[in-house]
């Protein structure tokens, strides 16, 4: 597979994004994969820090080719997204034929109102292509727009196109790849899913997850990894918490931990350094000093019985 080139397979897909450090699995690059031969937008649904993003950052790095990001918020609107005129430059382009007074209303309308005049945002870049191709697209978390502008996205998502009233139509020569991200705080209406193929992130399995962290963490123990990524999955599958820790935090905590020198889990480190894992006081709360001890405890003895962790007796902190 040449740069830039597509991949031709499932295992080809799963081998770019395995050649960038992103650990998928095949129902994850099957279909990506499906979306890139199709030319379809891929919307990626899953909670916060799973990796959906990433996806869209490994395909712009393997592929070669620009990331066009448009990080979606309450009251996003059309100028900040798709485009805007320069109305300063437009206003000296008035002075300047006012000045010179031979120039009809007509020629000026069209003047001022041309390409030279017309800020680019995100959404015209992305229809935009270069000697590397068409770009990807990441609408990064349009949950969080407004319903007025997810409507206004059909036309760009079905027919990659943006139409300006004083303009015209401008179609894209290459659709770009598009990866769009939501974290479900808001249901997406069904009109934008139906041009779109679908996929549900989920958290990674323990196994999914110790490679993740030694891809990304080659410099963390053996046992510490081991013991991060236990504690982490504890979390997710048996602590009332307000929000569940996701892959980049296990990261962050793994990161956190090895700058620190640590080999293994501590209970009063954890409780030390639980800010970068937890985001909210009442997790932490929660979690930190007895509580910590006893998943430590239970969690390393559960490695030890599976021959996972060496065994290095109770915990006395």
């Amino acid at each position: 597979m040449t740069s830039g080139e597509l991949p031709k397979s499932i295992e080809e897909t799963q081998g770019l994004l395995d050649s960038a450090g992103y650990v998928a699995d095949r129902s994850l690059a099957t279909v990506l994969h499906l979306a890139l031969r199709m030319g379809r937008p891929l919307f990626l649904e899953g909670e916060a820090g799973v990796g959906k993003t990433e996806i869209a950052k490994v395909l712009a790095a393997s592929l070669d080719r620009p990331l066009v990001r448009l990080q979606c918020y309450e009251g996003l609107d059309i100028s900040t997204a798709v485009y805007e005129w320069n109305y300063a430059a437009q206003m000296i382009e008035i002075r300047l034929a006012e000045a010179e007074g031979n120039v009809s209303r007509e020629a000026l309308a069209n003047s001022v109102f041309s390409q030279r005049f017309l800020i680019r945002r995100p959404v015209l870049q992305a229809l935009e292509t270069s000697s590397a191709g068409a770009p990807i697209f990441l609408i990064d978390e349009l949950d969080r727009s407004d319903e007025a502008f997810e409507a206004f996205l059909l036309e760009v998502l079905a027919d990659n196109q943006v139409t300006i009233p004083e303009l015209g139509t401008i179609k894209a020569g290459e659709p770009p790849i598009t990866i769009i991200t939501t974290n479900r705080t808001r249901e997406i209406h069904d009109a934008l899913k139906r041009r779109c193929l679908y996929h549900w992130l989920d958290y990674p399995t323990a196994e999914r997850e110790l490679e993740i962290v030694a891809r990304k963490v080659p410099g963390a123990a053996e046992q510490l990894a081991q013991e991060v990524v236990a504690f982490v999955q504890h979390l997710r599958n048996n602590e009332d918490l307000f929000k569940q820790p996701g892959v980049a935090e296990t990261l962050d905590w793994a990161t956190a931990l090895t700058e620190l020198n640590e080999v293994a889990l501590d209970p009063e480190m954890v409780t030390d350094t639980l800010g970068t894992l937890l985001k909210y006081q009442e997790d932490i709360d929660r979690i930190k000093g007895s509580r910590a001890h006893e998943i430590v405890e239970s969690l390393r003895q559960d490695l030890f019985a599976q021959g996972q962790s060496p065994q290095t007796g109770p915990l006395s902190r």
